[in-house]
């Protein structure tokens, strides 16, 4: 297909997901996801922002661990502890992350509860945004209390970079799988009684982590011991990067919801901060750059208020396409795997979902399909991208049940 008419491709299907969704394209709407308004981080007695400390050599290596703080537990935990450990970031350099850990209450089954590794939504990029420091949206919270009442311990990153030093990398596929595959590592080395056996489950940018996690799980968990079974992913951000590729000074040709509009700042604050050889900084106009700028602090509550009735094309002086190697960049930095897995994939998908439109995540179905790998669609025709959450439950608990036996 033409330059032109992938541009004409995208146009319509933004347009298609927004009469679907019953909105007004000039007249932005807030995004699904919930995530609650920031508050004051809570460190549980560690905060490593500005850790310096050596980081271990070996990926997944425990640093340190708390207890988390009580407010930030959710409801089924017997134990939440904070947790400190090694992994790599962006640049492949020697890093660390931090994450949750809650194990259910109850006698543990012989060789320990099995492992959810939970791969989060978008929260922002700044370090006020890392989840275990933050309450859990409520839908969260019921989401992560569902699999502990099904005798699941939750391993939960926050991924590298967000609440340690550096910058998280928004949608990056490898330093996001790293992170997850990690944090069991570094989970089972705290003492609690946890299981071989382990699954990864996310949702919208944890969706997109998950299935990069999943791609990798065996190969970055080999020599661990760790027994990698499957994922369940909902709202998956899939060929999102042939949009972003598109963005400039023409493109998009109208103006996006808020929500869509802050995930194009916290992917391109991420990418220039992962590419600086390309430079795609050179791109933008000063206001781009201002609102880029915003958008490596600001949580995704207040960024959302930024970006409300924004027109993407002002944050453009030239097109980012026209920087030599970009376009594939991008396809490296945030594109989703369609092959390789070795384990069976769960996809849900809500056809009102705007904030991942759904011929976008659809698409990845298909491509999976024709590649023949292990998956299965469930789509929920009623729900948009954060209702399609709890909604794919009663498909994902019987999934999970049947993979992790």
């Amino acid at each position: 297909m033409t330059s032109r008419g992938v541009r004409r491709s995208v146009a319509a299907m933004f347009l298609a997901v927004a009469a679907m969704a019953g909105m007004t394209v000039s007249s932005p709407t807030a995004a699904a996801e919930t995530v609650p308004p920031t508050a004051t981080p809570i460190w549980s007695g560690m905060d490593v922002r500005d850790y310096r400390g050596p980081v271990p050599s070996r990926a997944g290596s425990l640093i340190a661990q708390v207890p988390l703080a009580s407010q930030l537990s959710i409801p089924g935990a017997a134990q939440a502890r904070r947790i400190h450990y090694a992994t790599p970031d962006q640049h492949d350099r020697p890093a660390t992350s931090t994450g949750a850990v809650f194990v259910p209450a109850g006698t543990p089954p012989r060789g320990g509860w099995p492992v959810i590794a939970w791969a989060h939504g978008t929260t922002g990029l700044g370090d006020a945004c890392t989840p275990s420091a933050q309450p859990r949206s409520d839908r969260d919270t019921a989401y992560l209390s569902h699999w502990l009442r099904q005798d699941y311990a939750v391993v939960a990153t926050d991924y590298v970079g967000l609440g340690t030093p550096g910058l998280m990398s928004y949608l990056n596929g490898e330093p996001e799988a790293h992170s997850i595959v990690d944090s069991v590592k570094a989970a089972r080395q705290t003492g609690l009684p946890l299981s071989r056996r382990w699954a990864i489950v996310g949702q919208s940018q944890g969706a997109g982590a998950a299935l990069n996690g999943a791609r990798r799980a065996t190969e970055l968990s080999r020599g661990s011991d760790l027994d990698y079974r499957g994922v369940v992913a909902t709202g998956t951000p899939a060929n999102i990067e042939q949009i972003i590729a598109l963005g400039g000074p023409t493109f998009p040709p109208f103006t996006l919801p808020a929500g869509l509009n802050t995930y194009a700042t916290y992917i391109l604050a991420g990418f220039i901060d992962a590419r600086p050889d390309l430079r795609p900084q050179s791109v933008l106009s000063p206001l781009g750059r201002d609102l880029i700028e915003k958008a490596r602090h600001l949580c995704y509550p207040e960024m959302q208020s930024v970006m409300q009735g924004r027109d993407l094309r002002t944050l453009f002086r030239a097109p980012l396409a026209g920087i030599p190697g970009a376009r594939a960049a991008l396809a490296r930095y945030m594109g989703t795997p369609y092959s390789g897995y070795d384990r069976p994939i769960f996809l849900g998908q809500g056809l009102l979902d705007t904030d991942v439109p759904a011929p976008s995540a659809l698409s990845l179905y298909a491509q999976m399909r024709a590649a023949n790998q292990p998956v299965e669609l469930h789509v929920y025709p009623s729900k948009d991208h954060s209702g399609t959450v709890l909604a794919s439950m009663p498909d994902s608990t019987p999934f999970l049940a049947r993979i992790m036996r």
